[in-house]
């Protein structure tokens, strides 16, 4: 059993999950029903790592701010000016990818008790009162952006707390830390358990008939992830970005397919920037923001459903009002997370600009909810490896210009 044990801590995580990911998909298809109380490993580990990630951002924010020395420069403006810039280009490609392949799809309804946003107002509205929320409120409702703010006012406010007090709080992030690292080495027989979940519960019977959306929605997001964002990083460093790229995906993206969540893939994330020896200082901000701001697959998901609405309702499209929905969808998509119900109940809120009553918007979102199995899992994967992507590509930029070597084969 120790030699068993042994030898299964010397294979990488990455091969681990892999062998989680092959044993869920054979016991799935071969025993359906005497696999289906192995469910619970993946809903035990998602439990596990969104439950750990609000008290992890909260210490490391907090740890981090307060013993931030004066004049020590951070990465921040380039991390969020990437964060901003890549959302916004993902918004852009999915609209001229559906003009160039234009979809339609039969509209469907049982959605009509879900209530979406009434503008761009009242998203950034919530978002900007989410920055208030109570902190045992931001905590228990994992609200990110409520737990960056009361992080970084406290660890502003312990600036001056005697060292004593620092390190104790230095201490609680450190153990956090550690809790985080046990829970991802359960990935593997999580990952196992979410396969085992998806393929007996939902099937993929019911994606057939909505396989030509499918293929323009996860093909501007592989797109995305495979063409922009290597751009992004070859503009920053002038190197081949696709090492830093493949890695993110790998350690990043596959975790977030199968919990399709951003939030409990925080911890992974902030594991995988220990692992590319980033500043602890930098990443446990910008990861965090980046599950609640950096929403690329969620720009894709508002502009090529929105589009799909116009094109079964055989509405004109100009071009600047295409420009208009690129925007809005980058826009709105920064908000997604202080919105029930994430991207697919910004739909409406898109189809506004061109007329389409509330009704069939939401009729659009039914689709969405439909295809959401595949369209989630390919969203929450772009959005998350994107968060160490360029959180990594804004500091590797800033030690070119202190005029450090950077050399992205080696790191990644």
């Amino acid at each position: 059993m120790k030699n068993s044990l042994k030898k299964w801590n010397q294979i990488s995580l990455v091969k681990q999950i892999l062998i989680g990911l092959i044993i869920g998909i054979i016991l799935a298809v071969t025993i359906p029903e005497t696999a289906k109380p192995l469910v619970i490993l993946g809903s035990l580990f998602v439990g596990a790592l969104k439950a750990v990630a609000p008290i992890l951002v909260l210490f490391l924010v907090m740890a981090a701010i307060a013993q931030h020395k004066s004049g020590q420069k951070t990465n921040m403006k380039s991390v969020i000016s990437l964060y901003l810039l890549g959302t916004f280009l993902a918004g852009l490609i999915a609209v001229v990818v559906s003009f160039i392949f234009p979809v339609t799809i039969t509209l469907t309804k049982g959605v009509e008790d879900l209530a979406a946003p009434g503008g761009v107002v009242e998203v950034l509205k919530t978002l900007l009162l989410n920055v208030v929320d109570n902190p045992v409120k931001a905590i228990y409702n994992a609200n990110y952006i409520g737990i960056l703010a009361w992080a970084i006012v406290l660890g502003i406010a312990l600036r001056n707390a005697p060292d004593t007090t620092k390190t104790l709080v230095s201490n609680f992030s450190d153990a956090v830390s550690k809790v985080v690292g046990w829970v991802i080495k359960l990935a593997p027989f999580g990952i196992m358990g979410l396969v085992i979940e998806s393929i007996t519960t939902n099937g993929l019977e019911s994606l057939l008939g909505y396989g030509k959306l499918l293929a323009v929605l996860v093909g501007c997001m592989l797109f995305v992830a495979l063409v922009v964002n290597p751009l992004m990083v070859f503009a920053a460093l002038r190197q081949n970005p696709y090492p830093l790229v493949f890695k993110c995906i790998r350690e990043s993206g596959i975790t977030a397919f199968f919990t399709r969540s951003s939030a409990a893939n925080i911890p992974v994330n902030m594991k995988l920037c220990e692992k590319l020896g980033l500043d602890k200082d930098s990443y446990s901000v910008s990861i965090p923001l980046g599950a609640t701001i950096n929403m690329a697959g969620a720009a894709v998901t508002i502009s090529v459903l929105t589009l799909a609405a116009v094109h079964t309702l055989g509405i004109q499209v100009d071009i600047p009002t295409a420009i208009i929905l690129s925007v809005l969808s980058a826009v709105a998509a920064c908000g997604a997370s202080g919105v029930a119900g994430g991207s697919l109940l910004l739909i409406p809120l898109a189809a506004s600009l061109f007329g389409i009553p509330n009704e069939v918007a939401m009729q659009v979102v039914g689709v969405g909810f439909i295809i959401g199995v595949l369209q989630d899992s390919f969203e929450t994967a772009l959005n998350s490896s994107t968060d160490v992507v360029f959180t990594a590509t804004a500091e590797y930029k800033k030690r070119l210009k202190e005029g450090k070597k950077v050399d992205i084969r080696e790191i990644a």
